[in-house]
């Protein structure tokens, strides 16, 4: 290549090559290593990760549901009461148990849906004109979707 300064000019051989920041193969193959070495450790934070968030999902959804008029006015006082002790409970454990194991986080969404399922569905089933809102529509199983308990 060549640059020309047309006010003065002056010309320049100028050679470009594209291997500044380039990595080696040696760089290239010790890095694939490393990412085979580290990948079982990444699919178990993947894990914990899906295994919490999927608690929480449940915990706060069913929190906004139980708190929702339309399902509030159908849901025996006691009901409510243990289902919102329940869940404040898990939401409560949740922020004090970030690094849970994913055991410890399906135990405790199988115990919530345990306390849960049963009321909602008496309300889903029971209702006479109760209709889901968007946000519970996941819950709702005329959809033709997996039922909560067939989720692992």
């Amino acid at each position: 290549m060549s640059a020309e300064d047309k006010t003065a000019g002056v010309k320049n051989k100028i050679t470009s090559t594209n291997d500044k920041g380039r990595l080696s193969k040696e760089e290239i193959e010790r890095m694939v290593q490393e990412a085979e070495k580290y990948k079982a450790e990444d699919e178990q934070v993947k894990k914990e990760v899906d295994a919490k968030n999927s608690l929480e999902n449940y915990a706060y959804s069913m929190r906004n549901t139980i708190k929702d008029d339309n399902v509030c006015a159908k849901l025996d006082p006691s009901d409510k009461q243990r289902n919102e002790k329940a869940i404040d409970d898990t939401i409560q454990w949740l922020d004090g148990n970030q690094l849970a194991e994913v055991d410890e986080f399906e135990d405790k969404l199988k115990e919530l849906e345990i306390l849960c399922n049963p009321v909602i569905s008496k309300i889903y089933q029971g209702g006479g004109g109760f209709a889901p809102s968007s946000a519970d529509a996941a819950h709702d199983n005329s959809a033709g979707g997996p039922k909560i308990e067939e989720v692992d």
